[in-house]
């Protein structure tokens, strides 16, 4: 914590300084963010036997910006723990302080900046490129980025990074579980005031064995091919979005891979403070019977560094860290949201159902099942104490299937985890707070 608390002073009086001396525009803020969860099913259908979660985590974040006509920077620092993961007497955190953000954004051209370092990447509705900023410690990549600003209404990024484990002599083999080398290309346009276009493609390449049959690592990369598009139309009462991707190349193992995309939703905002809407995504996946066969297609649509959080229901049973290279998955649900003053309403209903066919071995016969998983009900309420501060709570029921259970146990296919009381509960306070903020011409 010292060592953290002197990162603070030292990157505070620093852009302070700078602000002062070069700076258009300096701010430092921060966030402070404890949240208290239960959870009895949260991720995965909770087992017979056991003891439901409760604990309390934390994050904390310091942030810097700097910013000139021709230069930016970010720094944002971050301390995460789950509150009593150390004694009161400690000397080393469990997770701890760590640098979320570190990047640099120099104009190259009127129409180019460079920018590198640690950085978040967000991309539209965050399906494939998101910050996960429901997790404590989010996501950022370490990249580089040019950035071109055609007009007000057209930008486009083509991005890069290339991973290592450490700086070495030779080649070490890269274990994390994170892409190896990647590539990207971005585009954005309005084309009025209220539609817009923009169009992804990812290239992406993960580390995997050539030869698992040895004791020697033989390191390769396998690199996929995502493609697709995303329209949004926004208007005063009607909003609606249509998204669509394809996925070709290698999978992780270095198996062909072939898989889809789709996605759309329409609200209406008939009365002000609330809407309702109806929406569907359809993430392909692979038959269980396919699944690590010889000569078989990989079909299983990944959205690779997504918020995935935000999609297919709050309790994270899909494409949270699982899921993956799975059965795929059809997602129907139902928005209704309501404000009022400084509180607002979110209930959204999901039925979930398998894309393929869900199947288990079964004394040598392959048995199949049907393909609806279960019914999922979120509920959050949020009220603003004040433009900085806000408490927020939600909670969260699933009514799952057999066909659940034999996708969350596999080995366990007549167990009866799916017919468990599967719910979530949570609450939290968000406090951001603005240290300083100024702005020189």
């Amino acid at each position: 914590m010292n060592k953290f608390l002197s990162t603070i002073l030292f990157i505070g009086l620093f852009t302070f300084a700078a602000g002062g001396i070069f700076a258009q525009t300096v701010k430092i803020t921060g966030e402070v963010r404890p949240r208290y969860e239960y959870r009895h099913g949260y991720k995965t259908l909770f087992p017979d036997g056991s003891n439901a979660a409760s604990f309390v985590s934390q994050r904390t974040r310091l942030n810097g910006y700097f910013a000139n006509s021709i230069f930016k920077a970010y720094i944002s620092l971050q301390d995460v723990r789950v509150w009593g993961d150390v004694n009161t007497l400690n000397k080393g955190d469990v997770y701890g302080f760590s640098v979320h953000e570190a990047w640099a954004q120099v104009k190259l051209a009127k129409v180019l900046d460079l920018k590198v370092g640690r950085m978040e990447v967000i991309y539209d509705d965050h399906r494939i490129f998101g910050n996960v900023g429901w997790t404590q410690q989010a996501r950022s990549h370490d990249a580089a980025m040019l950035k071109f600003f055609f007009s007000k209404n057209h930008i486009m990024d083509v991005g890069f990074a290339f991973n290592a484990m450490e700086e070495s002599l030779y080649r070490v083999d890269y274990v994390n579980k994170n892409y190896k080398a990647i590539q990207w290309i971005y585009y954005h346009g309005n084309f009025s005031e209220k539609s817009g276009l923009s169009i992804l493609f990812l290239n992406n390449g993960l580390a995997y064995d050539n030869n698992p049959d040895t004791t020697k690592y033989d390191e390769k990369i396998a690199y996929s091919q995502t493609l697709g598009g995303r329209f949004s139309f926004n208007g005063k009462k009607v909003k609606f979005h249509l998204a669509t991707y394809l996925q070709g190349g290698k999978n992780k193992k270095n198996n062909d891979l072939s898989a889809m995309y789709f996605a759309g939703d329409v609200s209406l905002h008939l009365v002000k403070g609330f809407s309702f809407g109806i929406g569907g995504e359809y993430l392909s996946g692979t038959a269980t019977r396919d699944q690590g066969a010889v000569g078989k297609k990989d079909k299983s649509f990944t959205p690779f560094y997504g918020t995935n959080h935000k999609f297919n229901g709050w309790m994270d049973y899909f494409y949270v860290g699982n899921h993956n290279g799975n059965v795929g998955l059809i997602d129907i649900y139902l928005p209704l949201k309501f404000n009022v003053k400084k509180l607002s309403f979110a209930l959204i209903p999901h039925y979930f159902m398998a894309a393929a066919t869900v199947s288990s071995l079964q004394d040598n016969v392959w048995k199949d099942y049907s393909s609806g998983l279960g019914t999922e009900i979120d509920f959050t309420i949020k009220y603003a104490v004040a433009k900085n501060i806000a408490f927020v709570g939600g909670y969260s029921q699933m009514l799952a299937t057999e066909t659940f259970q034999v996708v969350k146990y596999p080995s366990n296919p007549s167990g009866d985890a799916y017919k468990s009381n599967n719910n979530w509960a949570w609450v939290m306070l968000v406090f951001k707070p603005t240290f300083f903020s100024s702005e020189s011409k």
